[in-house]
This record gives structure tokens, C-alpha cells and sequence, in this order.
């Protein structure tokens, strides 16, 4: 199996991105019926806060992924990366979730501040978070294919650095969206 993935780090990344962005602009345009999912008022209201806790301790864990492979430690590397690809999968399942049930978010602060801050941070969190799937997809094959001895020869140091830094840039921006959203307006 490690074999064959090797063999398609490529191909297989370009499925994996494709069917994930199927199912963020399925969600965003409403193609997924609301009587599949169950309802849930209770869990609903509370994902906007848990997606917020969600996403400040995935930057913490891709920060202590990025740590540990500077010192050399691979394993607490490889643990922090797959907890990071971890908390974005329950982030991204509970905002589909969401998304599908409730529809997107209006800003209810000032009209200037929608259209000068607020708009340019969630076009860029949405650009940086749709930019960095195919990279960490790429480098998460990568790490997975190769045994750890060859994957310095591979474009997985030099990819994860970018996955990560999309990642975290992402991920906090999209805390600032959060902000703009729930507390601040």
C-alpha cells in the first residue's frame, strides 16, 4: 500500500483536493439537502466558539510540528502534524455542518468596516485555506510514503514549509473572522 501511494503522491493529492472543495462549495451553495443532516440547535449555536478553540489549538500544534522538526524530532513531529490534519477535519465537518443547517454568517458591524476589513480578511482566509489544501495533502502523502530516512530527499520539507505557513496564516485569520462575527459585532 505505502508502495502504491508513493508511486501516486500526485494523482492522489489532486483527488483528494477536488472532492474536498466539492464538499466546502456543496455546503456553500446549498446542495446539500437539510433533511439529510440532523438537526441540532443546541450543537449549532456552540460550533462558531468550538471552531474558534478548534482552530487556535491547531495553530498551536502546527507550531509544535514546525518546533520539533527543527530540533530533529521526528515522531513528535509526525504526532503534531496528524493532530493538526485531525482538528481541521473537525473543524471542517462541524462548519459543513453548520453551513448546510444555518447558511453563511452576516457581519452586523458598520458598513465600512464590512467593506475595508472585514471582506478583504475573509477573502484572504478563504484563498490561503483553499490554496493549502492541495499542499498539505501533498506533504501528509508524502510523510506517509516514504520512511522518514528518504523524505528529506523528497519535496516534503520545502512543501510542508509552505503547507504550514498557508495553514497558519489561514487559521488565524480565520480566528479574526470569528472575532468580527461573534464578538466584537
Amino acid at each position: 500500500m505505502q508502495q502504491q501511494v508513493r508511486d501516486r503522491v500526485p494523482e492522489l493529492t489532486g483527488i483528494l483536493t477536488v472532492v474536498s472543495l466539492a464538499l466546502v462549495f456543496g455546503a456553500v451553495l446549498g446542495a446539500v439537502p437539510e433533511e439529510l443532516l440532523p438537526r441540532n440547535d443546541g450543537l449549532i449555536a456552540v460550533i462558531p466558539h468550538l471552531n474558534a478553540a478548534i482552530s487556535l489549538t491547531a495553530i498551536l500544534t502546527i507550531l509544535a510540528g514546525v518546533r520539533a522538526i527543527r530540533q530533529g524530532a521526528v515522531g513528535r513531529h509526525r504526532a503534531a502534524m496528524l493532530a493538526s490534519t485531525l482538528l481541521f477535519a473537525s473543524f471542517l465537518g462541524l462548519y459543513l455542518y453548520r453551513l448546510s443547517l444555518e447558511g453563511t454568517t452576516i457581519f452586523a458591524g458598520p458598513e465600512l468596516i464590512r467593506q475595508f476589513v472585514y471582506l478583504p480578511i475573509l477573502a484572504i482566509h478563504i484563498l490561503l485555506a483553499i490554496v493549502c489544501i492541495p499542499f498539505v495533502y501533498y506533504a501528509l502523502l508524502l510523510g506517509s510514503a516514504y520512511p522518514v530516512s528518504e523524505l528529506p530527499e523528497t519535496p516534503h520539507p520545502r512543501v510542508g514549509k509552505i503547507a504550514a505557513s498557508l495553514w497558519l496564516v489561514s487559521f488565524a485569520l480565520g480566528i479574526v473572522v470569528y472575532l468580527m462575527l461573534y464578538i466584537l459585532f
